[in-house]
């Protein structure tokens, strides 16, 4: 990164600590952040491939561009690829996301890595388990699924994501509360800007 770029990244962490602090807190809210009713209560695909998953997240977000506007920016996520248009400095060591579609990246298949990290196996990085472009993509590993869903909203898009994570508590007890802290203080703040870039990048980025 630029030293702009950085200095962009540590104001984006500093604004975004008291979520990260205080997620425990609004739990029950940030699980569902933008989601219906409707839409947390709906079954969705990969509710099935890890049973017994202690963290779950249905989010949502409305996006001005159809989906097909949409989707080249989500298959292309992944750490060394376009990165997670969330914050930078801490799930990208800092490389700033893409700001533009990446063609190498567009063309992914069912097996192929999403990297969450440099190291890639399958503690660190899902593998894409089901893809329907330009509706539907699933992300899988062991110990978790995180699905994405892509509907027509009028001429724009309604983004469902849901996330579930099982605690390994009995065969990795440390990687369990690592994924534990992680996950109750990080994923909410990580994911809505996440989600909200992604708004952001589809509406006003010509593809």
């Amino acid at each position: 990164p630029t030293p702009r770029q950085a200095g962009r990244e540590l104001v984006d962490v500093a604004s975004a600590l008291p979520l990260f602090l205080g997620a425990p807190l609004v739990r029950r809210w940030h699980r569902r952040w933008g989601a219906t009713d409707a839409e947390v209560a709906a079954a969705m695909p990969g509710d099935k491939v890890v049973p017994g998953c202690q963290y779950c997240c249905t989010r949502a977000i409305t996006i001005d561009a159809p989906p097909a506007a949409v989707w080249p920016w989500l298959v292309q996520v992944g750490f060394g690829k376009a990165g997670f248009y969330s914050n930078d400095l801490l799930d990208n060591v800092g490389h700033p996301s893409a700001d533009r579609v990446l063609q190498e990246f567009q063309h992914p298949e069912v097996g192929d890595w999403v990297p969450m990290f440099s190291k890639v196996n399958d503690v660190t990085a899902f593998r894409i388990a089901a893809i329907e472009p330009p509706r539907h993509l699933l992300w899988a590993k062991p110990d978790s699924t995180w699905e994405w869903q892509l509907t027509d909203a009028g001429g724009g898009t309604r983004l469902v994501t849901r996330l579930r994570i099982l605690y390994q508590w009995r065969t990795s007890p440390f990687g369990a509360l690592a994924s534990l802290v992680l996950n109750e203080h990080g994923d909410f703040a990580m994911m809505r800007k996440m989600l909200r870039t992604l708004k952001q990048r589809a509406e006003t980025v010509s593809i």
